[in-house]
């Protein structure tokens, strides 16, 4: 199964997107799915369903930060390498989705910014490319991540 798959299979058991897509990593991050679902669950919705920043892009930064970040303020080159890391994949999912913004990606439903979370019903699958976002942003990091493997 590939993170991409782990991460729709997530979202569609209930968690929020950044949860699903950070979750999808659990393991290579050594946290259980229980803390980081803890940890990310504010960003879903697009950061507190505000609409904001997707989710999924969320989740994908913080995995990127557990593999690739920094921990000393004056890392100069550590935090210019971050930076343009999390950068070239804002960029790719840019390009290939159209924005990183929800309420884009969310076009109509992406309207209702009301704090309260939407239930999670047949027609809500059928109106939100969430699952498939998710799906998208933890292949794309897993790839990512693969190649600074090497």
């Amino acid at each position: 199964m590939t993170k991409g798959q782990r991460a729709k299979e997530l979202f569609l058991s209930g968690y929020n997107c950044a949860q699903a897509v950070a979750g999808a990593f659990a393991d290579e991050m050594g946290m259980s799915l229980d803390t980081i679902a803890r940890l990310v669950s504010p960003f879903g919705g697009g950061i507190g369903r505000s609409r904001e920043v997707c989710g999924t892009v969320s989740g994908m930064m913080f995995v990127l930060g557990s593999h690739r970040g920094y921990d000393d303020p004056q890392a100069y080159d550590e935090k210019k390498r971050l930076y343009s890391e999390a950068q070239q994949l804002i960029n790719k999912f840019k390009e290939d989705n159209g924005s990183i913004i929800c309420r884009e990606l969310l076009a109509g439903e992406g309207r209702d910014n009301s704090a309260v979370p939407s239930a999670r019903t047949e027609t809500y699958y059928k109106k939100r490319p969430c699952p498939e976002l998710c799906l998208y942003a933890a292949d794309l990091l897993e790839d990512y991540i693969s190649k600074l493997e090497l």
